[in-house]
């Protein structure tokens, strides 16, 4: 018996470990700022763990992140990205624990994109995110699928410190932000969206409520100190949507919101489409055209550069073996053409385990209340190499 016991032990531990999966990267950055030749250097580690029951029903995913920064304290940081457990039924699915959400479809700018915070240190374009606490139930019909959050605590978002690089004319002190909320960071948020794809359109409808993710910056100062600026997060109602039709070689893209604050209510949509020339020219390569246009109800007191521009960009994919791309892009002004930022983003990778990426910002701010001038001496070519196990 006790031979017994011992085999089916060894059973079920191989079974736990085959259902294991560890994976991750490391990887060295380095950028240059070309308006000073001054260097940061960094260090990051992504590690990642998975596990699925025999059912399938039942997964725990856990993804961490670091980075060691040797000019900004503030970039030198840890957090959870995920760290949730998964249960999949026959027509619905519950999730619980520090996990991400993506909602939106275009590339210049992701308003509809509001349950989790910004990383703000990590990149200048908003696009990297915090791990957000959360109980989130999906529930999946004929007419579409309907997800409901309680998101539970709030992350603040974080900010170059003063002596790290694209940290703006005034210092950030986010050590000392404040609530609209008596709450604070305890207040209790909600979500709703409900998504479906009909004939060659993909919709998104959502609703959020509770702190709001975009901090409102207010200038402090005391007697004999500095001016600095310290973010007020209020509470905010957003209703949303993100449309895409697919038709052909063609993406059409929309999203647009409605917003209230305590600030002001506002609305904003960006807009736009997306060519892919498959085969461009004869080759394998595909090349993808990209134009966008945003608005914003708060004109020239939006606090994003994105209140009234246009968006340019092209994408080459070049489907070889080392999974190589380019995306280009450039974003300016409707009414002010000499206001305007650059950027260029690609990766490949050397082997089965390498990869490199490189990233290139230039900004160019006409005026001082435009949010890109704030950066005009902070363009910068940035290299990243990565191992991935």
């Amino acid at each position: 018996m006790k031979k017994l016991s011992l085999l089916l032990g060894l059973l079920s531990a191989g079974s736990l470990a085959h259902a294991m999966q560890y994976s991750g990267r490391v990887g060295l950055e380095t950028r240059f700022f070309t308006d000073d030749s001054e260097y940061q250097n960094s260090v990051l580690a992504e590690p990642e763990f998975y596990w699925e029951d025999a059912s399938g029903d039942n997964n725990f995913t856990v993804e961490l992140f670091g980075r060691w920064d040797e000019l900004d304290d503030e970039r030198t940081h840890f957090d959870v990205r995920e760290a949730a457990w998964l249960h999949v039924g026959s027509t619905w699915e519950m999730r619980l624990g520090v996990s991400k959400v993506f909602w939106g479809v275009t590339e210049s700018n992701h308003l509809v994109d509001v349950v989790n915070q910004t990383d703000l240190v990590e990149s200048p374009d908003g696009e990297q995110k915090l791990g957000q606490p959360m109980l989130q139930y999906t529930a999946i019909r004929d007419w579409g699928v309907i997800d409901a959050f309680v998101l539970p605590w709030f992350r603040e978002r974080t900010f170059p410190g003063p002596d790290g690089r694209l940290n703006g004319l005034l210092p950030i002190n986010a050590d000392e932000a404040s609530y609209e909320s008596d709450q604070e960071q305890q207040h209790l948020d909600f979500a709703l969206r409900y998504s479906q794809s009909i004939s060659v359109f993909d919709i998104g409808l959502s609703w959020f409520k509770g702190t709001n993710r975009d901090p409102h910056l207010v200038a402090y100062s005391e007697a004999n100190t500095p001016l600095e600026l310290r973010p007020y997060y209020d509470q905010m109602q957003q209703l949303g949507i993100d449309v895409q039709a697919t038709t052909g070689d063609w993406l059409w893209k929309l999203e647009a919101i409605a917003r209230d604050d305590s600030v002001r209510d506002y609305g904003a949509f960006t807009a736009g489409f997306e060519y892919t020339w498959v085969g461009f020219a004869g080759s394998a390569m595909d090349l993808g055209l990209l134009s966008e246009a945003s608005r914003d109800s708060r004109n020239n007191q939006a606090p994003t550069p994105s209140e009234k521009d246009v968006f340019f960009g092209t994408r080459f994919t070049f489907n070889d073996a080392a999974s190589s791309d380019l995306l280009l892009g450039y974003s300016r002004g409707i009414n002010e053409p000499k206001s305007y930022a650059l950027f260029a983003e690609g990766s490949r990778r050397f082997g089965n385990n390498w990869r490199t990426t490189l990233d290139a910002r230039i900004f160019n701010g006409e005026r001082p209340d435009d949010p890109v001038y704030q950066f005009n001496d902070d363009d910068y070519i940035s290299l990243t190499v990565e191992f991935f196990y």
